[in-house]
């Protein structure tokens, strides 16, 4: 397979995906509940989108914030104004091609702010990094608040729980035995893989070596906290999702956490997750399925304007560089 064909795919693939589950959503809705779920969405409190689509925003200007500390040991010390733009910027491109925003960024940084790009990318790359961290730890507390409803949820489907448990057990032993392997091998491959894992492990560890590391952590919880603050203002917005509690909006979050890592920006996927679950906990199709648009329409748009917006305004900021 050649390369312009790998390229070609990688682009086309997640977006058609994406659109298929738009596809499939319709259609796997009556036409009574699609007129349900626009009137919600049509009808959604104006006060509590604006309310999510600014904690979106104090969001990325945290995250451009959070970059500047990474860069600043290295010598490099970006304007403000130029990381909030970049930030943008990246999360629109990412719409259309996944992680080309990661590259865009460090090559804008390069072009506006001489920062070498693999240095550049090396803190992007430490970031990532960190927010998964983040994303297990927030998966961590969701299943020590909602143990008991989900050992239930999966009784009652069937699930075997002791079958589970071992099987969770021996995903561990051989996550540790691969490693050992890993680390003894020689093979061109493994020690590929092992300078890449040291290359992240001494990324993660340079967090805690620099001169504002507490200011970084902060923005990291507050990044975070960001992300679940815009989607637990939604709540607001469909009548029967107003009674959910921190643990079980905490499971629908972590459902579109990952629709958003699969299809470009979650299109398609992100409102059949989220609605997924919210099903759980016994909210209706109609409701979940407004819920999740309301939520993806909001930030989508967000990321659309000023991302556009950014396009523009940072060459015309920097037309002497």
């Amino acid at each position: 397979m050649g390369t312009s064909l790998k390229k070609f795919l990688k682009i086309f693939i997640p977006i058609a995906f994406g659109l298929f589950l738009v596809w499939y959503s319709y259609n796997s809705t009556s036409p009574e509940e699609r007129k349900q779920i626009i009137h919600y969405i049509s009808n959604a409190n104006p006060f509590w989108v604006f309310v999510s689509v600014l904690i979106g925003i104090l969001s990325h200007i945290s995250r451009a914030i959070r970059w500047k500390y990474l860069l600043q040991p290295m010598g490099y010390n970006p304007k403000f104004i130029n990381s909030v733009l970049i930030v943008l910027i990246s999360y629109f491109a990412n719409l259309g091609i996944p992680r080309s925003g990661e590259f865009l960024r460090a090559t804008a940084l390069t072009t506006y702010e001489k920062v070498p790009f693999e240095k550049g990318f090396g803190t992007i790359v430490t970031e990532r990094v960190v927010d998964l961290i983040m994303l297990l730890a927030i998966i961590m507390i969701t299943l020590v608040l909602q143990t008991d409803f989900i050992l239930g949820f999966l009784e009652e489907k069937g699930v075997n729980i002791i079958g589970a448990a071992g099987i969770l057990l021996v995903g561990i032993v051989g996550l540790f035995l691969g490693t050992y392997i890993i680390r003894k091998s020689n093979s061109p491959f493994a020690l590929k893989l092992k300078g890449f894992l040291t290359g992240l492990q001494d990324g993660v560890l340079s967090v805690f070596k620099m001169k504002n590391k507490w200011p970084f952590i902060f923005h990291t919880l507050f990044i975070w906290a960001a992300y679940f603050g815009m989607f637990w203002v939604i709540k607001h917005t469909v009548e029967e999702t107003m009674s959910l509690s921190l643990g079980q909006l905490l499971v629908a979050f972590v459902g579109g956490a990952f629709a958003m890592s699969t299809t470009n920006g979650g299109i398609g996927l992100y409102p059949i997750a989220v609605s997924a679950a919210l099903g759980i906990y016994g909210i209706s199709s109609v409701s979940g399925d407004a819920f999740g648009w309301i939520m993806w329409i909001a930030q989508t748009l967000m990321v659309v304007v000023f991302g556009t917006i950014s396009f523009i305004v940072l060459p015309l900021l920097n037309r002497n560089r």
